[in-house]
């Protein structure tokens, strides 16, 4: 089994839902950070999707949370660590257009 360290970096994210990581076929991922940045010039609010491909299901990581301007929000890191498996994929709304930066850190396993 092959293990490697990987980010996936997302800029201008809006108000359309974008895919910001997706795991590969035959592969199951940790997902060891994940951090949005507010690029506007007002608050925003954030809401991120994981899609379980196998199950079927859409959840919440987070919804509608705030961002001041300037300011970060950080969803996993420290303790906090999400596993996917093959095909399953993380997504990123914004309230403002082109107004989210986001970088997810992964341990991808093959």
């Amino acid at each position: 089994m092959a293990n490697t360290f990987k980010n996936s970096v997302t800029g201008s994210v809006g108000t359309t839902g974008v895919k910001v990581y997706t795991v590969p076929a035959a592969t199951s991922t940790t997902v060891i950070g994940m951090s949005v940045a507010n690029t506007s010039v007002s608050n925003i609010t954030v809401s991120t999707t994981l899609t379980s491909v196998s199950q079927g299901k859409t959840v919440y990581l987070i919804k509608d949370a705030t961002v001041p301007v300037g300011g970060s929000l950080v969803l996993v890191g420290g303790d906090q660590k999400v596993v996917l498996s093959a095909t399953d994929f993380l997504a990123v709304t914004s309230s403002a257009a082109t107004s989210a930066d986001v970088v997810v850190s992964v341990l991808e396993i093959s």
